[in-house]
């Protein structure tokens, strides 16, 4: 594994530490589960805008879902 250094509040370290020792995890272990889930999350959102930027390009409205919706599991029914 690589090695890094991060820089906290004194505050959060403390929160930190008390998440992990709540959980029997090591500080190292709920750190990278929160970056993991933040670039995740960031992963997510960025799928989100993409996908609301086509509808747009397309003319499509939230209105517009209800009816895709239902046109697609007719679709897939055939």
């Amino acid at each position: 594994m690589a090695e890094t250094k991060v820089l906290l509040s004194e505050e959060l370290l403390r929160e930190v530490r008390e998440a992990a020792a709540a959980e029997q995890r090591s500080v190292d272990e709920v750190l990278t589960d929160a970056v993991r889930r933040y670039l995740n999350e960031r992963k997510w959102q960025n799928l989100v805008e993409s996908g609301s930027r086509r509808a747009r390009d397309m003319g499509l409205t939230e209105d517009d879902v209800p009816r895709l919706v239902e046109e697609a599991r007719r679709d897939r029914q055939r």
